[in-house]
């Protein structure tokens, strides 16, 4: 059975990875904002909210499944999300979708491609994901497509609002420690660019896996 709360004895180390994932971006105006799909549709709802404050014109949702998905979106993350966002107002010719993304390599890559596809010169990106995601997708973006100005974003909910938000208390903890090893793998790999990791982060990081927190482990 999932935990309902964070484990007492590990808050502070799942707090410190949640911090240290959270690029902490100042919201600016951008060309386009560019959605990453996932299983948090508040990432979508986040979206609606940064178009109808005017922070872009534009939404790319970005992302096929992963078998963590499926169930929920059968029609793909991005298709849902698109969907999502126009029940909350958000016109439909506002809205690219690019449906076949399943990394965040893949995310960025081929929503680059579509932009061109489109006649679309973005200089400036708002990368809206889930909140543990931030750092892997500025990183990802940055190795990627080097020329946009990047801006990180997510739905600004404390950690254990967010928690209650998915409900899954385990998940999120085993998310926040797999993109954690992310870091330094994908940049060993060339998929992302190099980032330092805080000595208080590795030990927080390490504890977590001593305690199990393994299932998003490469």
């Amino acid at each position: 059975m999932s935990q309902t709360t964070i484990p007492e004895a590990l808050r502070g180390d799942v707090e410190t990875l949640w911090t240290f994932h959270d690029m902490h971006h100042k919201l600016r105006a951008c060309d386009v904002v560019v959605a990453l799909g996932s299983h948090d549709l508040g990432v979508a709802t986040h979206c609606a909210e940064l178009y109808q404050a005017d922070y872009a014109g534009r939404i790319v949702f970005t992302g096929a499944n992963a078998p963590t998905t499926v169930e929920r979106f059968p029609r793909g993350e991005a298709v849902h999300y698109r969907e999502h966002a126009m029940t909350l107002g958000v016109p439909e010719d506002a809205i690219l979708v690019e449906p076949d993304a399943t990394n965040t390599g893949e995310n960025i890559t081929f929503t680059r491609q579509l932009l061109v596809e489109h006649g679309i010169r973005a200089r400036s990106v708002l990368l809206v994901s889930r909140p543990y995601q931030q750092r892997r997708a500025f990183a990802t973006c940055k190795k990627l497509w080097p020329e946009v100005e990047v801006t990180c974003s997510s739905a600004e909910l404390p950690l254990d609002a967010y928690m209650d938000s998915i409900g899954d208390v385990d998940r999120v903890i085993n998310m926040l420690v797999g993109d954690t090893q992310r870091i330094t793998v994908y940049a060993e790999r060339g998929f992302a660019i190099p980032q330092p990791v805080p000595a208080e982060v590795e030990n927080a990081y390490q504890r977590l896996i001593q305690a199990g927190y393994t299932t998003r482990l490469l």
